[in-house]
Formats: C-alpha cells, structure tokens, sequence
C-alpha cells in the first residue's frame, strides 16, 4: 500500500478525470478482500454502495484492514482513508485526524452525496476497532 503522503502528493496535481482515474488506481492496488469476509457483519454503514471492512489484530499489536466496495470511487477513497491507519498500533490510529488530512484532498467532490456518508462510516468503524484494541 502506497504512503498517505505519496497518494497526497499525486492527488494535488491532479484534477478532473486524471483524479478519477488516480483513485481508481488506489482503489484497485487494495489488497484482495476473500469474498467469505463479505457478509453483513463487516458491512461498512452509512455507504450508498456495499462496502466491508475487515479489521485484524497483528501479533506486533497493530490493526490490518482489508475492505472493498462494489463501486470503484468509493474503493479509492477507502484504499486513501487507508493508507492512513493500515499496520498501525490502536494508539496511533486514534491520536490521527483522518478528517483533518483527507478535507484538503476534497475527496467529497468526486463522490456522490449518498456515498460521501459512507466516508464517516469507514472512518467511525477503523476508531471503534482502535478503542477496542487500545
């Protein structure tokens, strides 16, 4: 998974269809999700179109998502929102302002209204998991 700040770096010099594409292209760099892991227990809510996200405990104590969405725009920003939070410790992952360091990338206007909901979405399940393992 490419660095918060790589992914920070491209998308700022990039507009219109170039950033589509670009987050198309995170999007597909996620790792593979098994398709047993999609179910509705790792549903993520409040997103228009199906997203899961999977969290696991690494024996170094950090947390490891895997996620995927059935629509490739949401994929993207989850593989951003990502890049963020992946193989950190729990304490880390709260002490981080995901919304502070996404608002510049203004991600929600590539989105469709229903599906820029999903955004706290994903972000309220990766900051319960890090309260429960913290």
């Amino acid at each position: 998974m490419r660095s918060f700040n790589d992914i920070h770096e491209e998308l700022a010099f990039l507009e219109g269809d170039d950033r589509h594409i670009a987050l198309r292209e995170i999007g597909e760099s996620l790792e593979p999700m098994p398709a047993a892991l999609k179910t509705d227990a790792t549903l993520v809510r409040g997103c228009a179109s199906k997203v899961w996200a999977y969290p696991t405990l690494q024996s170094d104590g950090t947390l490891h998502f895997l996620a995927d969405a059935e629509a490739m725009l949401p994929k993207g920003v989850i593989g951003v929102i990502l890049s963020l939070v992946q193989d950190q410790h729990p304490s880390v992952i709260l002490a981080t302002d995901i919304e502070g360091k996404l608002a510049p990338l203004g991600l929600e206007r590539y989105l469709t209204k229903q599906r820029t909901n999903g955004i706290p979405g994903m972000i309220a399940l990766i900051r319960d998991t890090a309260t429960r393992y913290a």
